[in-house]
């Protein structure tokens, strides 16, 4: 789902908001957890699920597979999602 599709939904579901509104709505929201995100904290959002960052470590002796040259892979974060047990249940019906 995109995000012109979801500011589609929450149209229908709210038509009193007008669509400039729902825009400012999803971005405020999109960043906020890209706020949270970057200092390090974790994003619960209940019955859903949680957004958290993962640092990978550097590594030393990867491989490039098409010419076999060793490089160096420095440490970085990844952001992962866990969703929760409800969201789960919910798909795997």
């Amino acid at each position: 789902m995109s995000r012109q599709e979801i500011i589609k939904q929450l149209k229908i579901k709210y038509p009193e908001l007008n669509r400039p509104e729902l825009e400012k709505i999803i971005d405020i929201f999109c960043r906020s957890i890209e706020t949270a995100l970057k200092k390090g904290e974790k994003v619960e959002l209940r019955d859903f699920g949680s957004f958290f960052i993962k640092r990978i470590k550097e590594n030393h002796s990867a491989r490039n597979p098409k010419t076999g040259e060793i490089i160096y892979v420095p440490e970085r974060n990844k952001v992962r999602f866990r969703p929760s047990k409800k969201l789960k249940k919910f798909i795997n019906k």
